[in-house]
């Protein structure tokens, strides 16, 4: 049993380095900070997840990270949600689509900054909020 539990926790550990580094991998960004509106995206399959359970879970983790105005829809797979984090009173955008891909479900989010705002650390961001279908 010991083995058993050893060999979960080693598999389960192994996993989130590789799901990031996937995530990373498919991240891209458009606009100049400051400049112009900046937009942010990623994206990821997962093979064994279904998408109501990956919807709930992006859901879950949205609503953790603090976003306000979340607007959920469920049978679309959509999820839009917003954060005023400059002062500025123009909000910051969050998207998320969650699809059938397979047996298992696609996650697309998309993170828009209006002209004159900057978001640091938005690989990180993005792909915590999507990888958090696969925990």
């Amino acid at each position: 049993m010991r083995k058993v539990i050893c060999c979960f926790a080693f598999v389960a550990l192994s996993f989130t380095p590789a799901a990031a580094s996937i995530c990373s991998q498919h991240y891209q960004s458009s606009g100049v900070p400051l400049v112009t509106g900046v937009t942010y995206k990623t994206w990821m399959e997962f093979p064994s997840v279904a998408p109501a359970a990956a919807f709930d879970r992006v859901s879950r983790a949205v609503l953790a990270e603090g976003f306000v105005d979340v607007n959920v829809e469920k049978q679309l797979g959509t999820l839009t949600a917003q954060q005023e984090t400059t002062g500025s009173g123009r909000p910051q955008t969050l998207r998320v689509v969650v699809r059938k891909s397979g047996k298992g479900s696609r996650v697309d989010a998309v993170f828009i900054v209006p002209q004159g705002q900057i978001a640091p650390s938005m690989s990180d961001n993005l792909c915590r909020v999507v990888n958090a279908v696969a925990e």
